[in-house]
């Protein structure tokens, strides 16, 4: 009788550890805040983005979403600190067209950004901008062409750091039209700003949200938008490719994640980006950056990532830049 009631209690004692147990990841996440890489500065379009999907997800999701500029080496150095956390989901990376350009154009990355990052959710597409300092004496993108033709080599451009798709957007240009100009590269767009507005560096093909901010407020002029038409947000804007035909640089901004996060968490995220991207004020705040919400599958995304790599290593080659 005594070993029997020992067996009830031991056997009572296994079923109550049971139900006791800590939930499953899915059950939890997060129960503690998450950290998102970004790889630019403070004030930048890809931090604005970041910054306001953060504040989402953090009201969403009941943890702080922390916003962590890594600034440097064209978004490299905020990529390898994602890649090496712990994958647990409690660290993310801001995915943009500079991971999908790295692959190529960088010699010694220290990691392989296809295989070592897991897609998680699409959040936006989005165009560049060329804009021009007020003092520069165009106002089409053919004048810029002509000035440009007539003072090889005394125009420089900024971009946002060697590998970025306003770097690279410059370089297909440079190619495509035959204009000599200077490479001058920052740790963020929002840093080379002050340089464009006072004519030390006479333009850059911005991501539009920072670009748009600063044209609207008669800092610099636009000229012109990368995409292949003209971006319905900006409908009075040229697409550079009517002056300059087959010219296309269009972007997208996203999440990954570092290779063996689980798929529960995985799941979660985009299911939140899903959710946020249907929401009527968040979807009006990235229209203001210039952004069209672009949800996708963690699938979908990969294969968007996957094809953007492909598409700047011909990019990459075709230019004839490389960073080592």
């Amino acid at each position: 009788m005594l070993r029997i009631l020992r067996n009830s209690v031991f056997g009572l004692a296994v079923l109550l550890g049971l139900f006791s147990a800590t939930p499953p990841a899915s059950a939890a996440y997060p129960d503690r805040p998450v950290h998102w890489m970004i790889g630019f500065a403070a004030g930048g379009p890809v931090d604005i983005v970041a910054r306001i999907m953060a504040q989402w997800l953090s009201d969403r999701l009941g943890q702080q979403f922390i916003v962590e500029n890594r600034t440097g080496s064209g978004g490299n150095i905020a990529a390898a600190a994602a890649i090496n956390a712990a994958p647990d989901g409690y660290t993310l990376l801001f995915v943009a067209p500079n991971n999908a350009i790295s692959t190529s154009l960088y010699k010694k990355l220290p990691f392989d950004f296809l295989r070592d990052t897991v897609p998680v959710a699409s959040i936006m597409q989005l165009t560049n901008m060329l804009v021009v300092s007020n003092a520069m004496p165009v106002k089409t993108v053919q004048e810029f062409i002509d000035y440009c033709k007539a003072n090889p080599g005394k125009v420089s451009f900024a971009s946002s750091g060697n590998g970025t798709s306003v770097h690279m957007s410059a370089e297909l240009f440079k190619v495509m039209t035959k204009c000599d100009m200077v490479h001058v590269p920052y740790r963020g767009s929002a840093i080379a700003f002050p340089d464009i507005i006072s004519n030390k560096v006479q333009l850059i093909f911005d991501n539009l949200p920072s670009a748009l901010e600063q044209a609207k407020g008669g800092n610099v002029r636009a000229l012109g938008v990368t995409s292949p038409q003209r971006w319905p947000i900006v409908p009075d804007v040229p697409a550079i490719a009517e002056t300059v035909p087959g010219f296309e640089s269009v972007g997208f901004y996203g999440i990954s994640a570092p290779k063996g996060t689980p798929g529960e968490v995985v799941e979660i995220l985009n299911k939140a980006v899903g959710e946020a991207l249907k929401d009527p004020k968040l979807v009006a705040r990235l229209a203001e950056t210039g952004g069209i919400p672009k949800p996708m599958t963690p699938v979908e995304f990969g294969k968007l990532v996957a094809d953007e790599t492909e598409k700047w290593r011909k990019v990459v080659e075709f230019a004839g830049v490389s960073v080592d």
